[in-house]
């Protein structure tokens, strides 16, 4: 009997319309032979079935819906909202209320790694460079001087806990800082401060294949703009090479560090991992639980260079769903 699966877009915070494009992907792609697919929007308090052009009210007591005067529940749900709540375990941690399998990381390890300074810096006691960073939260008092005396110029100025580099800011200069940092707080509440690192940046998608860690292609990442932004990744600004134009033992090192970091912090589902190498040494930037799907999106890519089509890649991660329930 084919299973109802819940493909959820939305979320609450700037990455709406990218979350939309990923759900979009998946429904298209997802093996009805097997599988219901269903699109679930989740914004606020206002959650809905799109179906047939036309909204269904969803009932948050057990997260069902009625069509046809019959109720309608999920075996399954396919998260793609990027961001609050869908990737910060809020979503996750109300699935697990309801005994509702996902194909993505836990509640907790979902929170963690959303939290890119908190995860980085714990990930640095497992010997996983990152850049140097420090964390700041809104409201509260800032000594430029010192964070120039410990981070330096150029920098990278972010909020801490968003992605699709909504509010990033290169600041090359102490005059350049408040406005990045004013940019910044308008996405998150805790905004990251953390040094620039030269060098060449790469992407590393990881999933499980049977007993098997799988570590897609490296992604090279290429930009006429300062750095990767929204714009360069989603406006046609940047290339994006896969596979990346890198040297064996540079492959051979991020793909093995991602596949530390994903059993290190007990993941789950599709993960990807950005890097920057410089001389040999690979500098964890962040680790993405729910990676974009859009057809402009890196893990897509990186699948097909792999050799696994779209809907053998989402048949694994919710066959992988329904093995780990």
């Amino acid at each position: 009997m084919k299973k109802n699966i819940a493909i959820l877009r939305g979320g609450n915070s700037s990455e709406i319309a990218i979350s939309i494009k990923s759900a979009d992907l998946v429904y298209k792609n997802i093996d009805t032979e097997f599988y219901v697919p269903f699109i679930v929007h989740i914004e606020g308090l206002d959650w809905f079935v799109w179906h047939n052009e036309s909204k269904i009210e969803l009932d948050k007591n057990d997260f069902s819906f009625q069509l046809n005067n019959k109720k309608i529940k999920f075996e399954g749900v396919f998260m793609a909202i990027h961001g609050t709540p869908g990737e910060d375990g809020i979503l996750q941690g109300y699935f697990d209320l309801l005994n509702i399998p996902y194909n993505c990381s836990g509640a907790f390890e979902s929170a963690l790694t959303f939290n890119k300074a908190m995860c980085n810096a714990l990930l640095k006691q497992f010997n996983i460079p990152s850049a140097k960073a420090v964390l700041l939260n809104k409201n509260e008092t800032y000594d430029l001087l010192k964070i120039e005396k410990e981070i330096g110029f150029p920098c990278f100025v972010k909020p801490n806990r968003a992605g699709s580099s909504f509010g990033i800011s290169k600041v090359y200069k102490n005059t350049e800082f408040k406005q990045a940092l004013s940019k910044a707080f308008i996405h998150d509440s805790q905004v990251m401060v953390e040094s620039f690192v030269e060098g060449t940046e790469v992407s590393c998608g990881i999933i499980q294949k049977a007993e098997t860690l799988v570590a897609f292609p490296l992604t090279e990442i290429t930009t006429e703009n300062d750095f990767f932004d929204y714009e360069a990744k989603y406006n046609g600004k940047s290339d994006e090479i896969t596979p990346a134009r890198v040297s064996d033992l540079d492959k051979d090192l991020v793909q093995t560090l991602s596949k530390k970091i994903y059993k290190l912090l007990n993941l789950k589902g599709m993960v990807r991992m950005d890097f920057i190498l410089e001389n040999q040494q690979a500098y964890l930037i962040e680790v993405n639980t729910i990676p974009g799907l859009s057809e402009e999106s890196i893990i897509p890519q990186q699948s097909k260079s792999y050799g696994m089509s779209l809907k053998e890649l989402f048949s694994l991660t919710l066959m992988n769903m329904f093995k780990n329930d």
